[in-house]
């Protein structure tokens, strides 16, 4: 089936970047939304940011000016590039993607595992 796997989360400096990447593999047929969220301890999961398959972003507040998510269609990977980064984005960073399976007529929402982003002195 559909898979989401997350990758180039790790620790960082205060007003440092990371690059988080998400590709997509299985029997897919389409994507259309894709996401991602964040949990840190004792929180909630929020949303961050998201692209639609036209190329349309919504971001949180609380990111805005500072992150960029993209996408690569040809490639099932969507993006999260993250600068001037702060301690409070300290969580689990999640991919979510709303991906139509081959052969089926409707989609269905799917998560990865997550990956952590760290941001200390």
């Amino acid at each position: 089936q559909v898979q989401l796997v997350e990758s180039g989360g790790g620790l960082v400096q205060p007003g440092g970047i990371l690059r988080l990447s998400c590709a997509a593999s299985g029997s897919i047929f389409s994507i259309n939304a894709m996401g991602w969220f964040r949990q840190a301890p004792g929180k909630q999961r929020e949303l961050v940011a998201t692209i639609t398959s036209g190329g349309s972003t919504n971001y949180a507040d609380s990111v805005k000016g500072r992150f960029t998510i993209s996408r690569d269609n040809a490639k099932n990977t969507v993006y999260l590039q993250m600068n001037s980064l702060k301690p409070e984005d300290t969580a689990v960073y999640y991919c979510n993607a709303y991906i139509i399976v081959t052969g089926l007529r409707v989609g269905y929402d799917y998560w990865g595992r997550g990956t952590q982003v760290t941001v200390s002195s």
